[in-house]
C-alpha cells in the first residue's frame, strides 16, 4: 500500500489495467495504434471540414467540434496511459492528477451538450427544411457552440474547487489507469456524502437535459421520416440520423453504466473496461462513425486532395 507521508495534498500512484509485463506490452502498442488513429481521424476532419466550402454547414461545423472535443479527451488520458504502461514510477502529482480530472469535466460535459446541438440540427433539416437557413443560422450555432463550452467549464470549475478541498489520509494508489473522480473519494477521508450528492445530481441533470433533447428531436424525427412515401427518401433520411444515434449510444451508454450509480457499487474490472472504451476507444470511432461512412466527407477529401495536387504542378 502506498501511503500519502501525513501530507494532505499527496502525489497519487495509478496503478492502470494489469501489472504483467508482457500484457502492458500488448497494452501500449494496441492503446498508441489507437491514439494515432484518433490523432489521424480527428484532426483530418477538422482540416477538412476547414479546408472546403462545401462543408461549412452548421451540421459540419459542430461535427468540426466534436472531433476537436474526441481529440482533446483522447490526450489529456492516453499519453499518460501510454507512459505508465512502460514505467516503472506510475506516479502522477496531485495537480497533475486534479488538471487531468478538471479536462475530463469539461470536455465530457461539453460533448453531452455539443451532441445535442447535433440533434436539433438534424431535427430542423428533416422536420422543417424551408426554414433550415434561417433557424440554424451562423450566430445561432456560434451560441450553441459557445453555450455548450461555457457549461463544461463552469460545472468543472465547481466541482474542481469542491474536489480540491478533500484531505487524504489513506492510501495514495489509484487502481485505475487515470485520475477517475469516483476513486479519488475513495482515496479521501474527508466525509464526501455532500460531494458524491452534488456530482450525481449535477451529472444527472446534463445527462437528462441533454438525453431529453436529443429523444425528443430524434422521436420528431422518426415520425417526420414514417410519412414519408418514398423508399429511397425514408433510407436517404435514416443514414443521415443513423451515425449520430449509434455515438450517442455508445457514449450514453458507458457514462451511465460507470457514474451513475453509487460509489459502493464500484466494480474495479468492469468499469475500467468501460472507461478504456469512453476514453481511449471511442474517440476513434466517432470519424469512422460521423464521417468516412459519409459520401459528402469523402468527396472533400477528394476535392482537397486533388486542388493539393494541382498547386503542387503549378509550382
Amino acid at each position: 500500500m502506498g501511503s500519502t507521508n501525513n501530507t494532505d495534498k499527496p502525489d497519487f500512484i495509478l496503478v492502470g489495467l494489469t501489472a504483467s509485463g508482457e500484457v502492458q506490452w500488448v497494452l501500449f502498442t494496441l492503446f498508441l495504434l489507437i491514439y494515432l488513429i484518433t490523432v489521424l481521424g480527428n484532426a483530418g476532419m477538422v482540416l477538412i471540414i476547414h479546408l472546403d466550402p462545401q462543408l461549412h454547414t452548421p451540421m459540419y461545423f459542430f461535427l468540426s467540434h466534436l472531433s476537436f472535443l474526441d481529440l482533446s479527451y483522447s490526450t489529456v488520458i492516453t499519453p499518460k496511459t501510454l507512459e505508465n504502461l512502460l514505467a516503472s514510477n506510475k506516479y502522477i502529482s496531485f495537480m497533475g492528477c486534479f488538471t487531468q480530472m478538471s479536462f475530463i469535466f469539461l470536455l465530457r460535459v461539453t460533448e453531452f451538450f455539443l451532441l445535442s446541438s447535433v440533434a436539433y440540427d438534424r431535427y430542423v433539416a428533416i422536420c422543417n427544411p424551408l426554414n433550415y437557413p434561417f433557424v440554424m443560422s451562423w450566430r445561432f450555432c456560434c451560441v450553441l457552440i459557445t453555450g455548450s463550452y461555457v457549461i463544461g467549464f463552469t460545472e468543472s470549475l465547481v466541482n474542481i474547487v469542491y474536489m480540491i478541498s478533500l484531505h487524504f489520509c489513506k492510501s495514495n494508489i489509484i487502481y485505475h489507469f487515470f485520475c477517475d473522480l469516483i476513486l479519488i473519494l475513495v482515496l479521501s477521508c474527508t466525509d464526501t456524502r455532500d460531494i458524491e450528492i452534488m456530482i450525481f445530481i449535477v451529472a444527472s441533470l446534463n445527462l437528462m437535459v441533454s438525453l431529453i433533447q436529443i429523444s425528443v428531436s430524434y422521436g420528431s424525427i422518426l415520425s417526420a421520416i414514417l410519412k414519408i412515401n418514398s423508399t429511397s427518401g425514408k433510407r436517404k433520411a435514416f443514414s443521415t440520423c443513423a451515425a449520430h444515434l449509434m455515438g450517442v449510444t455508445i457514449y450514453y451508454g458507458t457514462m451511465i453504466f460507470t457514474y451513475l450509480k453509487p460509489k459502493k457499487s464500484y466494480s474495479l474490472g468492469k468499469d475500467q473496461v468501460a472507461s478504456v472504451f469512453y476514453t481511449i476507444v471511442n474517440p476513434m470511432l466517432n470519424p469512422l462513425i460521423y464521417s468516412l461512412r459519409n459520401k459528402e466527407v469523402k468527396n472533400a477529401l477528394i476535392r482537397v486532395m486533388q486542388k493539393r495536387e494541382s498547386c503542387r504542378q503549378l509550382k
